[in-house]
């Protein structure tokens, strides 16, 4: 059972993984480098328990104590109960769904380990948005995409922001970020993949001539919001897809774009 601690000191040292959470360069290099990661609101702390994360440690102003009661007890973490006005301090910002946790970070596997039990993998390349990329892994994890590979260069995907907005998902859906890029796009095609890169360029097959839900196994490649897939990475590919448009729309943003892509590939054809 976990110890309940009642804390009024917006500098006790027990609170240090929760400062400055607003402050995302000091995040992204404390986290992964110490191993840890915030989970928000009572459905994702659960969901990040359930997935076999080791809490380290939960934040709560009062009335979220009663709600969390049995996380508490079954848990040897300790938590802090603070007001809402102390979490603010703390934190940043206000924290409106009033329950925050550390998480420890796990392992990630290998690429090689990733691409051997799966089939349908999305790459993502240099998407740094953490908004884009919790929507992308709540899609995959809905539309049944086995897994996601990031380039050295993307967003991470336990970043507070990301988690929110994936609901959980990126605990569902497992990853590993590639060594090099786009070299390591040869390690998934070694692997007995067909690298599909989405663009809208006219040149591109639409994704329902490309008919990927046919293929034994499938990567398909997403760029950044704005500036898509590089040149390299296009050039890399085993064949260009495009989403049809109407009404004159160029493009999607690259969360939509990835959901109507998904379907695609690991469930069925999409209506242009």
């Amino acid at each position: 059972m976990a110890d309940l601690i009642t804390v009024d000191d917006p500098d006790d040292p027990r609170l240090r993984d929760y400062t400055g959470l607003t402050d995302v360069e000091l995040r992204r290099r404390r986290e992964p480098a110490e191993g840890l990661f915030i989970a928000e609101g009572e459905k994702v702390i659960r969901r990040a328990k359930d997935a076999g994360y080791e809490m380290r440690s939960m934040l709560l102003s009062a009335k979220w104590v009663d709600v969390m009661r049995d996380v508490i007890d079954e848990l040897p973490a300790p938590v802090y109960a603070v007001s809402p006005e102390l979490a603010e301090r703390v934190t940043g910002y206000h924290v409106h769904r009033g329950a925050l946790a550390s998480m420890q970070r796990k392992p990630l596997p290998t690429s090689d380990e990733l691409l051997a039990a799966a089939r349908r993998v999305v790459v993502m390349e240099a998407v740094n948005d953490h908004t884009n990329i919790g929507a992308i892994f709540r899609s995959a994890a809905a539309l049944g995409m086995d897994a996601v590979l990031l380039s050295p260069d993307c967003a991470d995907p336990l970043y507070r922001r990301s988690v929110k907005v994936s609901m959980g998902a990126v605990f569902s859906v497992p990853y590993a970020r590639l060594e090099s890029w786009p070299k390591g796009l040869e390690t998934v095609r070694g692997a007995g993949y067909r690298l599909l890169a989405l663009t809208p360029d006219e040149k591109a097959s639409s994704i329902e001539e490309a008919a990927p839900h046919q293929l034994d196994k499938v990567a398909l490649m997403l760029g950044a919001e704005g500036d898509g897939l590089s040149t390299q990475a296009l050039v890399a590919a085993d064949e260009w897809v495009r989403i049809p448009m109407a009404h004159g729309v160029d493009s999607l943003n690259v969360g939509a774009a990835a959901a109507v892509a998904f379907y695609a590939v690991a469930t069925g054809t999409p209506t242009p």
